[in-house]
């Protein structure tokens, strides 16, 4: 081999190096993917921020999550035989309540061990995304806000429409209760709740308070979180 063949060859590999470096950085930025380009790491961290972006686009500087984004990365999670564990970090303020709980029901249905941890907030949809791994955590400062359905703009007040938040509320409901600890009485207590919330009604659990009503499962950080996906790992390995 000449020397100019060696040179192109460092070369090549020094492109194809920086174009990956480049697709990893990418990937993270877009969506918070952390394993697609190190097969060697067994966890996949999913990050779900801001708002939840569904069927309408948001607005460009508004932060979102996509939800044409976070499905095929599930699937990809589900298939991929390096990938062991997922850890769901949240920090949402809510959004578009049919992808966010379709987001939540493809995570639950999952056969691999995932944790969630709430960093800042886990606000409306974000409950029941909270609540829809194996197990949940809270950062002592994070908060939940649980309040009934709402939707923007012009309503029509008909009966139809009444009933259909209605049966909207009663999925969430029934999911939040089904995934997490807490009963529906004490659920419809904070949704109804009238002095919590300014010109709302609702209910913020702060750390500690969406563990001590059975929302959240611990109070713990990152530490803790990936502490608890190992030990389930651990745990499915041995059955």
């Amino acid at each position: 081999m000449s020397n100019n063949d060696i040179l192109n060859s460092n070369n090549d590999e020094k492109i194809k190096e920086t174009l990956e470096g480049k697709e990893k950085i990418n990937s993270i930025k877009e969506l918070g993917n952390t394993i697609n380009n190190n097969p060697n790491k067994s966890i996949q961290v999913l990050s779900i921020i801001g708002q939840i972006e569904g069927h309408s686009v948001l607005p460009p500087q508004t932060k979102a999550t996509r939800y044409e984004h976070i499905i095929p990365q599930l699937i990809d999670i589900e298939q991929n035989d390096a990938v062991k564990g997922l850890l769901i970090v949240l920090n949402t303020v809510g959004g578009d309540v049919e992808a966010g709980l379709a987001i939540a029901e493809m995570i639950r249905s999952m056969s691999k061990p995932t944790v969630s941890i709430v960093i800042g907030g886990g606000h409306s949809i974000g409950v029941p995304l909270a609540t829809s791994s194996d197990y949940s955590f809270i950062t002592p400062s994070a908060t939940m806000i649980v309040h009934p359905v709402r939707m923007n703009g012009f309503v029509i007040g008909v009966p139809q429409t009444f009933e259909y938040f209605k049966k909207i509320q009663e999925r969430i409901n029934e999911f939040i209760v089904r995934t997490s600890n807490i009963n529906m009485d004490v659920l419809e207590k904070f949704m109804d709740q009238r002095d919590d919330l300014l010109n709302d009604v609702g209910t913020m659990l702060i750390g500690k308070q969406a563990v001590e009503c059975g929302l959240i499962d611990e109070v713990g950080g990152i530490s803790e979180a990936l502490y608890k996906l190992k030990n389930l790992i651990g745990e499915k390995k041995s059955k």
